[in-house]
């Protein structure tokens, strides 16, 4: 062949000029497309808000996910499967916000307060508190569905914070204490008057922002006067 005089030319050549973006997309396995697979949880989520675990079938998720019974078994063993998968997927997106805000800038207290402000909005929404009923729903006869959801929710996360809080005793600004139950002690006083109330259906709608930082300062007024090292005057003077 003769050569073309041009570099790059050849059809392997790392230099090659990038595809043409009108190409097809990739090909995936069966099961493997995220797209289709966020598409089924995506449909699955409206079904089970709008109908409950017990009464929601699996023609109605085909129905509102817009895809045929056998594509949702190629992704999903069954309902039970299909729930985990997206509690799962909604727990990924909360943790990653509120875990984040402890690795933010800003001092000790900053930084809990935002952690804080976020754990509060988040499990006082609509979508938290319909996946709390659900699993309150299904845990007297499906244990395992509640402990799975404990495991990988609530008790990651108390992990998490008790992780920063064993930090912040290396550093000398919190005394020396069970990490593990000071998360939990700080978690109950971040929520304590909105969650249950929440939960109850006693208050109907999402906490205001207003009452939420109001909460948040109770909890670190309370928290701090039990476990920060420092006095309240010089915590905002310590930083990471």
């Amino acid at each position: 062949m003769q050569d073309s005089g041009m570099p790059g030319a050849g059809p392997h050549d790392p230099q090659s000029p990038p595809c043409d973006p009108k190409q097809k997309s990739p090909r995936f396995g069966a099961g493997q497309d995220p797209a289709k697979r966020d598409q089924i949880l995506d449909g699955a989520g409206r079904v089970f808000s709008r109908m409950g675990f017990d009464a929601a079938g699996m023609a109605d998720i085909t129905r509102e996910a817009g895809v045929s019974k056998g594509t949702i078994y190629v992704y999903f063993e069954g309902k039970d499967d299909l729930f985990e998968a997206l509690v799962d997927r909604e727990r990924q997106r909360l943790f990653r916000s509120v875990i984040g805000s402890l690795d933010g800038p800003g001092t000790m207290e900053e930084r809990l307060r935002a952690y804080a402000f976020t754990l509060t909005t988040a499990l006082c929404s609509n979508e938290v508190i319909q996946a709390h009923r659900i699993i309150i729903g299904i845990s007297s006869r499906k244990p395992s569905i509640g402990a799975t959801f404990y495991e990988r929710g609530p008790r990651l996360g108390m992990a998490a914070l008790a992780g920063f809080f064993e930090s912040q005793i290396v550093a000398g600004r919190l005394r020396s204490c069970d990490t593990a139950r000071a998360a939990q002690i700080f978690v109950e006083l971040c929520l304590s008057g909105l969650f249950r109330q929440r939960l109850l259906a006693y208050l109907p709608e999402p906490p205001t922002k207003a009452q939420v930082e109001a909460n948040v300062e109770a909890a670190i007024e309370v928290f701090g006067a039990a476990y920060f090292a420092a006095q309240p005057d010089t915590w905002g003077q310590v930083r990471a």
